[in-house]
């Protein structure tokens, strides 16, 4: 950097010091929550037991993709994608309808009241609402199992059957995440030329054709955005899964963090555990910058 350069740019940090010291708490935090911690990484290379550790190499990873454990990794990987991409998916569609409907309501209170209600739930802790979810879905006294019992069906343990846990899944984590995931939607709505729908209107086009080619269109890239960050973050779900499973539907549940938490934590395999998550935080940067990829294909320019 020649000196002219680097006069600049000391005059411009000194020009709006007050920001980059109200920048500098976050980045503060991201060395030493996020940076500092990648050092870890390097005990995927060694086995501990009570005593020391001894250095392996790469015997871990092998042994996850085809040694003893390779069978419980690769269901906690399929598990992982197939469930993390189907909420997402749904995800996405949700919010984005629900912020849709939320703007097309013209009386102000009773919008705000919308809101409110639909973001409270993401507020409580997981615990809690998979307690909740599990109270009502209870096979005894359970208010579901009450009604069906009224029709004369049997009893069902939603949360202990394969073929009803995932669907119970993505139902509570809709219930408590949509309305939190249509704020970004509405501040994207609001930044909408109000002049594109008059022209509109004067052309004789309904909310609906309005919607179709002006709204959708003009927050496609805010869509696209969340979810490309999303996508980054699906190896990642821990608290929402590890709250709701148990043994009688691991086929289906257990995903790679799950997995990595007994593993390293319970069974106390730290070597293990490490390379299980290293593993998924490998494929979420591949699957960001896939996704960045085909995006600038389709629209001509990447996202990141």
């Amino acid at each position: 950097m020649d000196k002219k350069r680097r006069m600049y740019m000391l005059k411009k940090i000194k020009r709006d010091k007050a920001y980059y010291i109200m920048f500098l708490p976050i980045v503060v935090f991201l060395i030493l929550f996020n940076y500092l911690p990648m050092i870890g990484l390097i005990n995927s290379l060694y086995e501990y037991n009570q005593f020391n550790r001894e250095f392996i190499g790469f015997a871990n990873f092998i042994d996850l993709f085809s040694g003893i454990r390779s069978t419980s990794f690769w269901r906690a990987f399929t598990n992982t994608i197939t469930i993390s991409i189907t909420n997402l998916i749904i995800g996405t569609l949700l919010s984005v309808i629900v912020a849709l409907l939320l703007n097309e309501l013209l009386w102000l209170r009773f919008k705000k009241l919308t809101q409110t209600i639909l973001y409270l739930p993401h507020f409580l802790s997981w615990v809690v609402a998979a307690s909740i979810f599990m109270i009502i879905l209870s096979p005894i006294n359970g208010f579901v199992n009450n009604i069906r019992g009224a029709f004369g069906g049997e009893p069902i343990y939603y949360l202990a059957e394969e073929k009803w846990w995932q669907p119970v899944f993505y139902i509570l984590y809709r219930w408590k995440e949509t309305g939190w995931g249509t704020i970004i939607y509405l501040a994207a709505l609001s930044g909408i030329n109000p002049t594109l729908y008059e022209a509109d209107e004067i052309d004789g086009a309904n909310r609906w054709h309005q919607t179709w080619y002006i709204t959708i269109p003009s927050i496609t890239t805010t869509i696209m955005i969340v979810f490309i960050l999303s996508l980054g973050r699906i190896m990642y779900i821990f608290e929402s899964v590890f709250t709701m499973y148990n043994p009688n539907v691991f086929n289906v549940s257990d995903v790679l963090q799950t997995f990595a938490y007994r593993v390293g934590i319970q069974n106390a395999e730290y070597g293990m555990g490490t390379a299980i998550s290293f593993i998924a935080s490998i494929i979420g940067f591949v699957l960001v910058l896939s996704t960045n990829k085909v995006n600038k294909k389709i629209r001509g320019s990447g996202l990141l």
